[in-house]
């Protein structure tokens, strides 16, 4: 099964070139635009999360198949109930994804690739993982509801079109019932912050609405910083790609208690054991 995203790529990179000539023709002071480099980097790297994600899709098929199978009830595609069940259920899901994903370690690991552009446009978004292996655990349950595979990796392919649309700086915020229940460019540029006040913050994919009753939401207010809080200055996609593997790999090797090197995987970003008294 080819996902549904991957008839969008050409859409995609047109519209990356659209947004990069309205750079050219309409320039803004404030908005930090494209760079040929940092361009080339994402797209490299959306081309290397395909390649990896193809067949990887293969096997979340065979898992999402087997939690299906052992499901006590099969929820039937032709109830719209089904539909709206599945969108809020794919919603929670990349929301729990997403929010472990900025808070262990080796999770964000693979994820970091996703932040480590010092710009926001729309080639951002292609700026993917190449080891979407993690993703599993978190939209398994769907099937185990009853949800059949086809319509779980419909609705990811839905909701990772509608994410790319976040990625840009050429859209203000929108009317407040929609940047209320919504999340729109305004909340996604605040997720890409690396200001204290925006860190970890907008987790949502399609909703905001997880994010407001977790706890974990903050409105755009002061210019958004771009990158990581250690920016990695560089544009080799491998070392994009893994980088942060790389530096976890050293602080477990450079520990000398378990609970440390336990701590440098499973801990947040950043985490450093207690000194030793």
């Amino acid at each position: 099964m080819i996902p549904a995203v991957v008839y969008a790529i050409p859409f995609f990179v047109l519209l990356v070139l659209v947004e990069a000539l309205s750079y050219r023709f309409l320039p803004d002071d404030e908005e930090r635009g494209y760079e040929l480099r940092d361009t080339a980097t994402s797209l490299s790297m959306g081309a290397g999360s395909q390649v990896v994600g193809l067949p990887w899709k293969l096997f979340a098929v065979v898992a999402y198949a087997a939690a299906f199978a052992l499901s006590p009830w099969h929820l039937s595609a032709a109830s719209p109930l089904t539909w709206v069940l599945l969108f809020f259920a794919d919603d929670l899901a990349y929301y729990a994804f997403h929010r472990a994903h900025h808070r262990v370690r080796v999770l964000w690991a693979g994820h970091v690739v996703h932040h480590s552009s010092i710009r926001f446009n729309l080639s951002t978004a292609l700026r993917q993982s190449w080891t979407p292996m993690t993703t599993l655990p978190f939209w398994l349950p769907l099937a185990l509801l009853g949800i059949p595979p086809w319509m779980i990796l419909l609705q990811q392919s839905v909701s990772l079109v509608y994410q790319f649309f976040l990625h840009t700086e050429r859209v203000d915020k929108l009317w407040r019932p929609v940047e209320w229940f919504f999340n729109t460019p305004s909340h996604h540029r605040v997720h890409h912050g690396s200001n204290n006040v925006y860190l970890d913050r907008n987790y949502g994919g399609i909703l905001i609405v997880w994010d407001r009753l977790c706890g974990t939401f903050e409105a755009e207010g002061e210019r958004v910083v771009y990158g990581l809080t250690k920016n990695i200055d560089t544009y080799n996609p491998v070392r994009v790609a893994f980088h942060e593997y790389a530096a976890a790999w050293r602080d477990v090797r450079g520990a000398r208690r378990w609970r440390d090197k336990a701590g440098h995987l499973f801990g947040p970003p950043g985490w450093q054991p207690k000194a030793e008294v």
